[in-house]
């Protein structure tokens, strides 16, 4: 269809969107014009509301998403005048509650990352992806997307293209920049391969997301961690780790990328929720409560 190929070049040339956001935009408008099935151009808002109530089999989150969209669709219809007003202007976003991740303990950190004990190259490999995943609090994708240009030895930083193809700079700490090198060392790029591409498959091109998810969890259950983990647990780990350590919110803001300063905050709630179990774990009168609380709760039941 022109239209979505149209839109689609807007959002990567024009809006310089990553190439994931933007294949998630036009997925979203794609299955709202197949079940519209008419000119999208006469959907009004009742018609959007009428989508969202047959897509029952999404959560909030997800409903807010296709809202998101949906509103950049009709909003790029505006700005080429096929449409007059914007029809999601008058739908609201369905509220979520704050989402708290899946946090990894230092501990856990250090057994998933020892379990790659490996000396081949490979091995050598998922080591290091774990160690910038964890040291540089990186999104997958700019895991998986790294060149061995974009490591700056001498000054001890990586740079980093994360979303809309912005970049930044990240320190690069001693036990990562020590996985790199190993890896480096031992690493076989076949013939005729991009050797600039930094962590490679055995065919010599970039590894995949779900490869790494896949990695990550082999790992895991090697060292008998049974949370249900994926890429992002690591970025997650090291921002609480950070936070709960004393580093300021807007240093993290900045090594995460973050736009906005209100999405690096859902850690410091995190943080929070960690010092306050700390507390009632090990202070002498909370923990007598927390024990007292137990113990009536065991006898009810």
């Amino acid at each position: 269809m022109q239209l979505l190929k149209d839109y689609n070049y807007y959002l990567r040339i024009e809006r310089a969107m990553s190439p994931n956001t933007v294949a998630s935009y036009c997925s979203d408008v794609e299955k709202f014009i197949e079940w519209y099935g008419q000119d999208v151009t006469g959907a009004g808002s009742g018609d959007i509301l009428s989508y969202l109530s047959s897509r029952s089999d999404v959560s909030k989150r997800s409903q807010s998403r296709i809202i998101s969209s949906l509103r950049s669709f009709f909003g790029y219809l505006v700005l080429e005048g096929q449409l007059k007003d914007n029809p999601c202007d008058r739908i609201e976003t369905p509220k979520q509650g704050r989402y708290l991740p899946d946090v990894l303990s230092v501990d856990e950190v250090d057994r998933i990352i020892g379990a790659c004990d490996g000396r081949d190259w490979a091995s050598l490999r998922d080591r290091a992806v774990l160690e910038v995943l964890y040291g540089c609090g990186l999104r997958v994708s700019e895991a998986c997307g790294m060149k061995v240009s974009d490591i700056f030895w001498k000054d001890g930083f990586v740079k980093v293209i994360g979303k809309g193809n912005k970049e930044r700079i990240v320190p690069l700490g001693d036990m990562a920049a020590e996985a790199l090198r190993d890896y480096l060392q031992e690493r076989i790029v076949p013939e005729g391969c991009d050797d600039d591409i930094l962590f490679i498959n055995r065919r010599g091109g970039a590894l995949s997301r779900v490869w790494v998810f896949k990695m990550i969890r082999s790992y895991a259950l090697k060292a008998g961690v049974r949370k249900s983990l994926s890429p992002h647990s690591f970025r997650h780990s090291f921002a609480t780790h950070l936070i709960e350590n004393g580093a300021d919110l807007r240093v993290v803001q900045e090594m995460l990328g973050h736009e906005n300063i209100t999405t690096t905050e859902i850690y410091t709630h995190v943080s929070s929720a960690t010092w306050q179990r700390n507390i009632l774990e090990h202070h002498p009168r909370c923990s007598e409560h927390v024990s007292s609380l137990e113990n009536q709760v065991d006898k009810s039941e």
